[in-house]
């Protein structure tokens, strides 16, 4: 098998380690720096040539792509699964976790528990937003910044408001979230590969620093994360679309809270800490891998007119809420239930005499139009925000 490490940092730990666990699983891998690929759009079939040379030989690619090349990186990445070379991180799972903002919104659609957090542009808004988190002391994010970098603690709501404003001005869009005093300058990284958690730390600040990042200073010690934490770890990188992934989170008094997914974490702190072959880990699983790519079902269906892919909430007191799949009469509509979740796990091509219940998600394959008059109206929204008073903050 041949694995391409796209890379600009062929001499990093990182990189070194996963070329070197390739190597001693006699895998024929090669590192590449991804911005000598060109993309060739002139033939037939899609193709990226390196260095003037066509690559077309290459089973799998591993994306460890930097913040400040991902639109041209996420370009190459397309061009590779567009010629059906298996990834295990996609191009869109990858632009996922690189925006900030779109991060959250994703983690948060899906009910996964993220530090209390808001996007405002307007001067205006800057104090209502920061009521609604909870009030200073708060946390302001730049989309853009990593290792920590672009983080602040505002201590008060005028300082927080004059470092929005400064950095606004410079047209930085910045997130809100609430400081959660009680992690105390701590956080934990699950490294997520394939469907479970292969390794964990907690981070820990240094003095009086708030940012638990290695790059800060900051010190690690392995961990077992509970089965709650484990769950959310992974939760968080499925939902992001990744298959390996650094999951950070807060220890707040709610539970775990997720801070961001990376998808290209680094090795050498997690590998310190816990003393396992992660790197080995993940050649591993791309090896076992590398023959079943996951598929675009959406795209796939193109020529299925008609039928679709779609998820089913079994509302209490619904036509199917107590009965057996066979009986709920789905398959007589052309629906064929791939697989169940609920709060207690996933079942896959579940038989039919399971009993659907309230609160079970039915992700289906069928007729579109019969799946939706399975979908109650959507229900309206009103009520649900409290307004704010006109100033929270009076002088």
């Amino acid at each position: 098998m041949k694995l391409g490490i796209l890379s600009r940092a062929p001499r990093s730990y990182s990189t070194q380690r996963l070329r070197a666990a390739g190597l001693e699983r006699g895998v024929d891998i090669s590192v590449f720096d991804t911005l000598r690929f060109a993309i060739d759009l002139s033939r037939d079939d899609p193709n990226v040539t390196y260095r003037g040379r066509d690559i077309d030989d290459i089973d799998a690619i591993l994306p460890r792509i930097g913040a400040s090349i991902t639109f041209y990186g996420l370009a190459v990445v397309r061009q590779f699964q567009a010629m059906d070379v298996y990834t295990p991180n996609t191009s869109d799972g990858i632009a996922n976790s690189r925006d900030k903002l779109r991060s959250m919104q994703i983690l948060s659609r899906h009910e996964i528990m993220v530090p209390a957090t808001t996007f405002v542009r307007e001067r205006s808004d800057i104090r209502p937003a920061i009521a609604r988190v909870g009030g200073a002391p708060v946390i302001i994010k730049t989309l853009e910044g990593t290792q920590g970098i672009g983080v602040i603690l505002a201590p008060d709501l005028r300082v927080a408001e004059a470092v929005i404003e400064t950095l606004q001005s410079t047209n930085q869009n910045v997130l809100i979230q609430r400081f959660v005093a009680e992690s105390r300058g701590r956080d934990l990284r699950a490294l997520v590969v394939g469907d479970r958690v292969v390794a964990s730390m907690r981070r820990i600040a240094r003095g009086d620093e708030f940012r638990s990042n290695v790059h800060r200073g900051g010190r690690t010690e392995a961990v077992k994360l509970d089965a709650e934490t484990s769950e959310v770890a992974l939760r968080a990188a499925q939902t992001m679309g990744l298959t390996i992934a650094g999951v950070d989170m807060l220890e707040s008094d709610d539970g775990p809270l997720v801070m961001e997914v990376n998808s290209t974490p680094g090795l050498q702190g997690i590998e310190e800490a816990t003393g396992l072959d992660v790197a080995g880990t993940i050649v591993d699983h791309i090896v076992t891998n590398v023959n079943f790519p996951d598929l675009d079902v959406r795209q796939r269906l193109g020529e299925a007119s008609g039928y679709g892919v779609a998820e089913i909430h079994v509302d209490r007191g619904a036509d199917i809420d107590g009965i057996t799949l066979a009986e709920s009469g789905l398959r007589d509509r052309d629906i064929t239930v791939l697989v169940i979740e609920n709060d207690f796990g996933v079942v896959p091509n579940p038989s039919s005499d399971r009993i659907l219940n309230a609160g079970d998600r039915l992700l289906c394959f069928g007729r579109l139009d019969e799946m939706r008059s399975l979908v109650p109206a959507r229900r309206a929204r009103r009520g649900r925000i409290k307004p704010l008073p006109r100033d929270p903050f009076p002088d």
